[in-house]
């Protein structure tokens, strides 16, 4: 192997080790060599051994300038295709963060501490939107983040740009999980008196049929899509078809001002598209208030936007969840009801049905979900009022 070694003395008098190897071949099949240069002969003879093994066992990494930034450009790429507008919207948003903070280092370059500290950055000032700017970003939008850098690194693996995946074994502190965890508990969907308070509160506001949809367990963007000829069935008991969402999705390619966009598309999964017969009070409330969108209609004239969703303004415009959301928190406000997110409420509902006797199974078809234990998991609350139950029977016993 010493025999590959040239020994070059140069124009100073130091003197150099160099040698030329053949690499793994190119990927159009050419000859690939391999030209190296130390300060000494022992170096030239480490390095001269480890390409050799290398390119015998296929585990050679040939270097490469390839920066983060363009790593994710590959992978975005690659992760989108066949998906549709609004995922592809999510996986950009996501990796932004990693853009901003390891975009400009090298691939090769990159190493476990600085997934670290990328990481240590995202849960204290990684925020750009969303909230306040330099905030830290909640654990779910870190793991995700992780998840997308982890599985961009799988591929630079894979294709042989870098010998190991560096972010496979970083992890969230867990002191930053608990903190989360405890939030959480803390963030509790209202209870029964709570749904009530805000019923009451609301039954003369213009939307209250709206607001009766968020409380059957409806999403935001199930709400917005809401059709009244395509969804809504009025007739005898009265049904709602959740076939359609419309929701926002944040296009960075587009001028600022603008990159909100409204997409309507299909519920996510096959359970997602359901039937839901209208309990009485919500098919009456909804006919109250096709009613006034008739006279809006009347009144307005030409201006009115026959849009044909069932959430619009006085002159027919459709809303987005956006909007949905301020005008919920408002009424809450003004019904002097602990605000929660729309989400709470649907949680609130679903919690409801499954503490009071409603089978897991139906729990689980009404709120569109495939998986039961999902459902029980995540969206079953008991609460102090669920509970009494318990200890009732318990006396039972006891007694």
């Amino acid at each position: 192997m010493s025999s590959a070694i040239t020994k070059v003395i140069l124009k100073s008098g130091a003197i150099r080790y160099r040698f030329i190897v053949d690499g793994p071949r190119k990927p159009d099949g050419s000859r690939r060599q391999i030209r190296r240069t130390f300060d000494t002969k022992k170096e030239a003879l480490n390095e001269l051994a480890r390409i050799r093994h290398q390119t015998a066992t296929g585990s050679f990494v040939v270097p490469s300038k390839l920066t983060v930034d363009e790593l994710l450009d590959i992978w975005l790429a690659t992760a989108t295709r066949g998906v549709e507008q609004a995922t592809a919207s999510n996986y950009d948003n996501v990796i932004r963060p990693v853009r901003l903070f390891l975009g400009d280092k090298g691939v090769q370059q990159l190493t476990e501490e600085d997934v670290e500290a990328f990481v240590d950055w995202m849960l204290t000032r990684g925020r750009q939107r969303g909230g306040k700017p330099g905030t830290g970003l909640s654990v779910r939008s870190v793991r995700l983040t992780l998840g997308r850098l982890r599985s961009a690194l799988t591929l630079a693996v894979r294709r042989g740009w870098v010998t190991r995946n560096v972010a496979e074994y970083v992890r969230i502190p867990r002191d930053a999980v608990r903190r989360e965890t405890k939030a959480k508990v803390d963030r509790r969907p209202w209870n029964e008196s709570e749904v009530k308070a805000f019923i009451e509160a609301t039954k003369h506001d213009r939307l209250f049929g709206v607001m009766l949809l968020t409380l059957i367990a409806e999403r935001p963007a199930e709400v917005c899509g809401a059709r009244w000829t395509e969804d809504v069935d009025l007739t005898g008991t009265g049904t709602i078809a959740v076939g359609n969402t419309r929701t926002i999705v944040y296009d960075r390619q587009r001028p600022r001002g603008t990159r909100n966009t409204v997409v309507e598309k299909d519920p996510k999964t096959h359970n997602g598209r359901r039937v839901l017969p209208l309990p009485s009070p919500v098919r009456g409330a909804l006919v109250e208030f096709r009613a006034l969108q008739e006279k809006e209609r009347l009144a307005a004239g030409d201006a009115y936007e026959h849009s044909g969703y069932v959430v619009v303004d006085e002159l027919g415009r459709p809303f987005k969840t956006d909007k949905l959301r301020r005008v919920a928190h408002r009424l809450m406000e003004e019904a002097s009801v602990r605000r929660v997110r729309l989400y709470d409420a649907r949680h609130a509902c679903l919690s409801w049905m499954a503490n009071n006797g409603v089978p897991d199974t139906v729990v689980s078809a009404w709120a569109g979900h495939s998986d039961l234990s999902f459902t029980k998991r995540v969206y079953v609350h008991p609460d102090p009022q669920s509970l009494k139950v318990g200890s009732d029977k318990l006396s039972e016993l006891l007694g």
